[in-house]
């Protein structure tokens, strides 16, 4: 099955890029259809790769720009390639760290599939139609790539399909099967909610982000805004924090949490919990902290809410300024890949300036070197954080 490019189209192609749009596309075969590997065809009839076509702006994504099959041995090539680059980095067979980002989408070559790995279970997600037909295939080759490293495989895509594609999709086990969820992240414990929770069950982005919150939290009054499952809460604890107050409008959110810091700290008072709208806390809390950490959901999933999302992060982050003790640090982060790391900036910048307090950089933070972002592929950056000491 062939797709066919408009004049000129293929130069973004040139330059490996893995998208096409469809307003380069010229014609296609008949009977494409979603989820299909497809040939892609410069306008002068030139071969220049194969990947899955989808309905939508991202026509194709591409997995190859070579004459290559799509098959078993491909799978298990690009994963191969991907565990290699993990276990030289020390992310992987790591005693102290069974947690780790296997697949990064476009990152790894693999545009549409995301894999986690939780200890002996990697839970695995597509965000395109065409991954999620390869599912088998693709399980299977991650099962003899792991080898003992892994015995289950969870397919977790419910939320992350296109819902117009109408797939029926239901998140379950597809190797193996457990009811074991605890897993090491740096040495420390956690439960790994991957049947119902966000992403594929824990944000394993934020890892080196909450290493370095520790080596702040010394003797500090921590309030960690929008904790999901408390990482942030349980590194500042070991850190040797005063105290931890941990936020989220999600009582699921907070069960998790309380369960979190059980596992690492049981019977700890330093710790509390509470279920409530981050904004509606901070009003009415006092200038008690020395350590704010604010890690909210994406505000902009699209172009179309940058603008709305901007105010918020201006908003929200202007209430911790004027909330923080003075000499106080400021974790304040967007995970919206539409903001810009200028586009944050700016906000907070903004809401400095709206505090009038004096507030300088000592960090800017990135997503770890497990989600790695494709050099031919500059939106793969999608996480900007900035450590903030507010005078």
């Amino acid at each position: 099955m062939k797709i066919y490019l408009k004049k000129g189209k293929e130069e973004s192609l040139k330059r490996f890029h893995p998208w096409i749009f469809s307003g380069a596309v010229m014609k296609m075969d008949e009977g494409i259809e979603e989820g299909n590997i497809v040939d892609v065809i410069t306008y002068d009839g030139d071969f220049i790769g194969r990947g899955h076509y989808q309905i939508g702006s991202i026509a194709v994504r591409m997995l190859t720009f070579g004459d290559e099959d799509i098959d078993q041995n491909f799978w298990q090539k690009r994963l191969s390639i991907a565990l290699q680059m993990r276990i030289s980095i020390g992310i992987a067979d790591n005693p102290q760290n069974n947690t780790y980002r296997l697949v990064h989408g476009e990152g790894d070559g693999l545009p549409g599939l995301v894999i986690d790995c939780y200890g002996k279970t990697a839970v695995m997600q597509a965000h395109s139609v065409g991954m999620h037909y390869c599912r088998e295939e693709i399980a299977k080759a991650l099962v003899e790539v792991m080898g003992t490293r892994i015995d289950n495989v969870y397919y977790k895509s419910e939320t992350t399909l296109p819902y117009k594609a109408e797939l029926g999709q239901e998140n379950g086990f597809i190797h193996g099967g457990t009811e074991e969820n605890i897993a090491l992240e740096n040495g420390l414990k956690f439960h790994v909610d991957w049947l119902h929770g966000q992403k594929t069950g824990f944000f394993v982005d934020q890892r080196e982000n909450r290493s370095l919150l520790e080596k702040f939290s010394k003797g500090k009054k921590v309030l960690n805004m929008f904790c999901y499952t408390g990482g942030f809460s349980f590194y500042a604890m070991r850190g040797g924090a005063e105290l931890v107050h941990s936020v989220d409008s999600s009582a699921k959110a907070i069960e998790l949490t309380t369960k979190n810091v059980e596992l690492n700290f049981p019977n700890d008072e330093r710790h509390n919990a509470y279920c409530e709208d981050a904004f509606k806390y901070l009003e009415k809390a006092g200038k008690n902290y020395d350590l704010i950490i604010l890690d909210p959901p994406a505000f902009a999933k699209h172009r179309g809410a940058l603008r709305n999302a901007l105010k918020g992060y201006t908003r929200l982050n202007a209430k911790a300024f004027e909330k923080i003790k003075p000499g106080g640090i400021v974790f304040t982060f967007s995970c919206s890949q539409v903001v810009t790391k200028e586009h944050f900036r700016n906000a907070v910048f903004t809401a400095a300036a709206q505090s009038k307090r004096n507030v300088r950089i000592l960090h800017q933070l990135h997503q770890p070197a497990d989600h790695p972002i494709n050099i031919y592929h500059p939106e793969g950056e999608y996480l900007k954080g900035l450590v903030l000491y507010v005078e």
